[in-house]
């Protein structure tokens, strides 16, 4: 070991698989995420919390992996956008066009599964919250809104609240 440059063994809970990986203390989840398992969909943009194109589920909870260690999550679940790979939500945004340029996608797409996850029955004050919390330049919203709209409608038709 280098002086300063110790790594630790740890194991994450990734999108439903234990994986074992070397860590530092200092190592954000992002890096954790994208240098050691290969899972880019988690965008390095800001590292300082304001845009979330770095959003994964911890728990069900959107978080920003760029403010989180990895050595904080051990005993977590952490879901990234792989992990929603053909989810509602994912379809929802295809189908709605709510997509440009893909970069703040992924983001947008793993915090939109933490709002169905938290709120079901979300209402559009919610919703415009929710959002709030990822930035995209080159689109108004509307088809992201439309997005979110169109698969809480689903989740609610497929627990019988809607016909």
């Amino acid at each position: 070991m280098m002086e300063g440059l110790s790594k630790a063994f740890v194991q994450l809970h990734i999108n439903g698989e234990i994986r074992e990986v070397a860590i530092r203390s200092a190592d954000t989840l992002l890096q954790t995420l994208r240098n050691e398992f290969g899972l880019n969909g988690a965008k390095r943009a800001c590292e300082n919390g304001d845009c979330g194109a770095c959003t994964v589920l911890v728990n069900g909870e959107p978080m920003h992996s760029c403010l989180t260690l990895s050595i904080e999550n051990t005993d977590k679940m952490i879901t990234t956008i792989e992990g929603l790979m053909g989810s509602p939500i994912q379809r929802a945004f295809v189908e709605n066009w709510a997509i440009q340029c893909g970069f703040c996608t992924p983001g947008f797409i793993v915090n939109c599964q933490g709002l169905m996850n938290k709120h079901p029955d979300a209402d559009e004050a919610t919703i415009e919250e929710w959002m709030q919390s990822n930035l995209c330049r080159c689109t108004g919203y509307a088809e992201i809104k439309a997005a979110i709209i169109t698969a809480l409608l689903e989740g609610r038709k497929q627990n019988g609240e809607v016909s």
